[in-house]
């Protein structure tokens, strides 16, 4: 890719894709590990831009951001790590009006959730694509990702339900 037409279109993919890449590193590893992933995956982009399926590259570039993070978070503890800090996230998050505590129970509930869950809800609902391309970036069919959207929706829901349920407490006997 030496060209400079080449190295052109590489500067108006990254333009065109770099926010969303960052937040979905964000997202998924965190704000202090998100502009190392960032970076990984145009590293990749570079390196196979004549590989890069054309009119596609969001979903690849998630894929590929995908992966640099599954690579870094293999242990278990980091990927718990990243589900208390949403929850503490939820926790600081005040409580001035139902928006924001409706808000506050999602976000805790989504913490609540196992990542894969939460990859599924958040390509759709965060990052805005289409159930084909975030089949393609968790790499599986269409049919199966719907399967795992609902699965996952359902999952949320009783997480936000549970979550919203008032403590009971007993009345003293008298």
């Amino acid at each position: 890719m030496a060209d400079p037409e080449s190295a052109q279109e590489f500067t108006a993919l990254y333009a065109d894709n770099h926010p969303r890449v960052y937040a979905y590193a964000v997202a998924r590893a965190g704000q202090p590990l998100a502009d190392e992933v960032v970076a990984e995956t145009f590293l990749v982009a570079w390196r196979r831009f004549a590989q890069m399926p054309s009119g596609a590259a969001l979903p690849w570039l998630l894929g590929v951001a995908r992966n640099v993070i599954r690579e870094r978070y293999r242990d278990e503890g980091r990927q718990r790590a990243v589900a208390a800090e949403m929850l503490a996230w939820a926790a600081d998050t005040p409580d001035v009006a139902d928006g924001v505590a409706e808000r506050s129970a999602v976000l805790t509930a989504l913490a609540r959730l196992s990542e894969n869950d939460r990859e599924v809800l958040t390509l759709i609902a965060w990052d805005g694509l289409s159930p084909r391309a975030a089949a393609r970036v968790v790499n599986c069919s269409t049919p199966a990702f719907l399967v795992r959207l609902h699965r996952a929706r359902t999952r949320l829901e009783r997480a936000v339900a549970a979550a919203e349920e008032p403590a009971i407490t007993k009345e003293p006997s008298r």
